[in-house]
């Protein structure tokens, strides 16, 4: 416990000076959006077992209506960011009612089936701009008080909704809600033969999933200020998986160090290695799924609990 609160408390240093570290900041709420993703990827895949090959269906809806009505209707950042929650929350429930109802490779592909229709409207649809996308998006302000053009300024407010998305992922975890996840993924038909209505709770795991995986996508359109197909496609759905498994799945931390660990690699090394830059990470993930079979935090996590002794009772981090 005391080593968590010490990660804890130097990842919160940190991330508060790291914008006077000389560190870029467009590039670090890039990080913190895509960790953001992959940590709501992982309520659903590390705490329910549910794999999903269209999760970036809600990101990228999210990010066009935030996107549109910012620069078509001259919304508000914050209500434009409510909107097209709503917009993935809606989606979530729509592809979660249809998929829940199946398991394993069949959830899957139902998931992957519906995210490709959903990128098949994005590109067609006039008011997302097609192959254009959507450029120059404002980034506006907060209730009209607080302005967001400031790199630094917006750190910071997509640094707090990151931390509010964390607590709020851990709390829901933690709640009997999220012991009954557990308890589904452990064995779904004992948790049926119990009385659960596993489906239900399938379904709000899946909704709440894409809820937050759409503020994600909502933020780093307004971050990056534009919008493209490459947000609802189906590689940035395969690229939220690689993280989630690359930093450990079922840990809380995880997702965070694999989505920092494959955005750095492809923000830096393309501009060495061009397209190579997909070889690469392939080749670590194969290598991680070797020799760190629970991902990086996983793996060093249950080392550690060896050590001291208390596998049995750890608590993920």
């Amino acid at each position: 416990m005391r080593a968590q609160i010490v990660v804890y408390v130097l990842l919160a240093i940190l991330a508060l000076a790291a914008p006077f570290l000389g560190l870029y900041p467009v590039f670090l709420m890039k990080l913190l959006c895509f960790a953001m993703f992959a940590c709501a990827f992982n309520l659903l895949l590390g705490y329910t077992k549910m794999l999903s090959f269209g999760h970036a269906a809600y990101f990228g809806s999210s990010a066009y209506v935030t996107g549109w009505l910012m620069t078509a209707r001259g919304w508000g950042t914050i209500e434009a960011i409510f909107a097209g929650v709503a917009v993935a929350t809606l989606l979530g429930l729509v592809i979660g009612a249809i998929a829940v109802r199946r398991q394993g490779i069949y959830f899957a592909m139902i998931t992957l089936a519906l995210s490709q229709l959903v990128f098949f409207i994005c590109l067609q649809a006039q008011f997302t701009g097609g192959e254009n996308g959507l450029q120059g998006i404002p980034r506006g302000s907060l209730f009209g008080i607080i302005g967001l053009g400031s790199d630094q300024t917006m750190y910071y407010f997509v640094l707090a909704v990151f931390v509010a998305v964390y607590i709020l992922i851990r709390r829901i975890v933690h709640s009997p809600f999220g012991q009954v996840l557990k308890a589904i993924r452990a064995n779904e038909p004992r948790a049926v033969s119990l009385g659960y209505k596993v489906d239900r709770y399938k379904l709000l795991a899946f909704v709440l999933s894409a809820s937050l995986a759409g503020l994600a996508g909502s933020l780093k359109a307004l971050v990056l200020g534009f919008v493209t197909l490459s947000d609802v496609s189906q590689g940035t759905s395969g690229e939220v998986i690689l993280m989630t498994l690359l930093g450990g799945s079922g840990t809380f931390l995880g997702p965070v160090v694999g989505a920092n660990i494959v955005v750095t690699l492809q923000e830096y090394l393309s501009d060495m290695v061009g397209a190579w830059v997909s070889v690469i990470i392939g080749a670590i993930f194969v290598i991680c799924v070797m020799t760190f079979r629970r991902g990086f935090v996983g793996e060093i996590q249950r080392r550690f609990a060896r050590r001291t002794g208390e596998f049995a009772n750890s608590e993920p981090t």
